[in-house]
């Protein structure tokens, strides 16, 4: 089977020690392509660099949300020079997170406003960052207004917060959460999601699967999301393997960008 894993950070200091051999076993695991989340300046060089040696990796840049203040004229142009020099497949993660302290709510609503709009003005997907910000997450998507092209990275929300998601033209990536035994809520949405709007992702290094949940994830992990989705769904892991490599294709416009 092949696979995309449509979010992780492999080139985040947790994979220095073993960081080739994490992607030899991610090919063992039938993940041939992967895209890298550069989520702040710091990380957009690293993230490129490792898509650029890595067969298979692609990149995606933007802002993650606890880091907001920080956003800027300046660095909007910073980005969206990158993203172009770089040809990044995403801009993201972006979005809004209550849970970690950071910036202030509005702050947060305004640089993730901006970046959806960078995403079209580029013609690229966005990617949502969401934690403890739901309603806010989907109020700044309806005001910024079609046409929208994105994924709800790390879905951890039910059925009903999925099919606004869905009825908003999005993406639902699944991962780690989806096999943890009382994430009920979860496991109701992957059952009703349409097959043309589901991705899987690891998120590695963070959001470790079941049995590993606590330790390092890493994305030969993503055979493991792809096995708990199916078994709730009820269909052969063959066929969402299939679904979601194609899903990922069309989104992030991967077979426009010979590798």
């Amino acid at each position: 089977m092949r696979l995309i894993d449509t979010h992780c950070h492999p080139d985040l200091d947790a994979f220095d020690a073993d960081r080739p051999e994490a992607i030899v076993r991610a090919r063992e695991a039938g993940v041939e392509r992967f895209i890298v989340i550069g989520f702040e300046p710091e990380r957009w060089e690293s993230g490129r660099r490792l898509a650029a040696t890595v067969p298979g990796a692609f990149l995606a840049v933007g802002l993650h949300p606890t880091e907001a203040a920080r956003y800027d004229d300046d660095l909007e142009e910073r980005l969206r020079r990158f993203a172009v020099e770089s040809g990044a497949v995403g801009i993201g993660e972006t979005g809004i997170d209550y849970h970690w302290p950071g910036a202030a709510p509005e702050v947060q609503r305004h640089a993730f406003a901006r970046q959806i709009e960078l995403a079209r003005a580029l013609d690229l997907p966005f990617i949502v960052h969401q934690r403890e910000a739901a309603a806010d997450v989907l109020a700044v998507v309806r005001q910024v207004g079609a046409p929208l092209r994105g994924v709800m990275h790390c879905f951890t929300e039910g059925p009903e917060y999925a099919a606004e998601c869905i009825e908003l033209g999005l993406h639902i990536g699944l991962g780690g959460a989806v096999t943890f035994k009382n994430a009920r809520a979860v496991h109701e949405a992957a059952r009703m999601l349409p097959l043309e709007r589901l991705l899987l992702e690891t998120d590695a290094p963070f959001m470790a699967p079941a049995p590993f949940r606590g330790k390092r994830n890493e994305p030969a992990y993503l055979a493991l999301v792809l096995e708990r989705v199916a078994e709730l769904r009820g269909e052969d892991p063959a066929t969402i393997a299939e679904a979601t490599t194609a899903n990922a294709e069309r989104l992030f416009a991967l077979a426009e960008r010979s590798r």
